[in-house]
């Protein structure tokens, strides 16, 4: 890197290439987020029931 502040000037202009995105987009991604979170904790939820509830059979049967 021979000339620091030319670096420093090209990393300026790619920056503003970037593609931000909107608010709403930033939006329906954390709303997805969001839902995929819930679904999946009520899914491990209904996961851990019904193991709970074999093995407790499970138990039973063996004493």
């Amino acid at each position: 890197m021979k000339n620091p502040i030319k670096f420093i000037q090209e990393v300026k202009q790619e920056a503003f290439k970037i593609a931000w995105p909107s608010s709403k987009e930033t939006f329906q991604g954390a709303l997805m987020v969001f839902a995929m979170a819930v679904i999946m904790s009520l899914f491990f939820l209904l996961l851990d029931q019904v193991l709970k509830f074999f093995l407790d059979l499970l138990i039973k049967v063996i004493i």
